[in-house]
């Protein structure tokens, strides 16, 4: 039988997250979410679509957040596609691990626009993507944790490259993880 899996890599006491987490608490919900959904579009739905080609679900998942973004859609539009969609996606990928990961971190950012900790979210099935994507399958923990650190390194750098210095309207995020 061949070993199980995680699904979410990362360890949320890990100073790196935390670091992460307290950047993300000086940032607005807008500068938040469009860090998220720009960060899933270009690091974790080419992954995706590379296994999935023929699915666009986490892509619609992401455009609907941006369009709730832009006043475009009310949020249980967005929801609608995230749920029945995107997650729904996730669930028929059992055999694909890289995958399912990837539309897990899709449906994360893209539900950021409604809840913020989601952000979090969005690295630890990221991270699990990527490094599923990377290395396989058959990588021992060590392998696994130096390649979360790595994206939860680029993430946080992502998000100094965006982030406004003395945010006059930082989020209130309230950590549940």
């Amino acid at each position: 039988m061949a070993k199980k899996l995680r699904k979410m890599l990362g360890d949320v006491n890990a100073p790196s997250i935390v670091a992460l987490m307290r950047l993300i608490d000086t940032q607005s919900k807008m500068t938040i979410c469009n860090w998220c959904i720009s960060y899933a579009e270009a690091n974790i739905l080419p992954i995706f679509e590379k296994h999935c080609p023929n699915d666009s679900c986490p892509r619609n998942a992401l455009n609907a957040a941006r369009d709730y973004l832009d006043g475009k859609v009310k949020f249980p539009v967005v929801k609608k596609i995230i749920l029945n969609e995107c997650h729904a996606a996730a669930r028929e990928l059992d055999a694909d691990p890289a995958a399912q990961a990837a539309a897990r971190a899709c449906g994360q950012a893209s539900a950021v626009v409604h809840t913020l900790s989601h952000s979090i979210g969005l690295y630890f099935y990221g991270a699990a993507a990527i490094a599923y994507d990377r290395v396989g399958l058959n990588e021992n923990a060590e392998v696994y944790n130096k390649i979360a650190e790595e994206v939860c390194a680029e993430m946080t750098a992502a998000l100094q490259v965006v982030a406004v210095e003395d945010e006059p309207n930082p989020a209130k995020i309230k950590w549940t993880c």
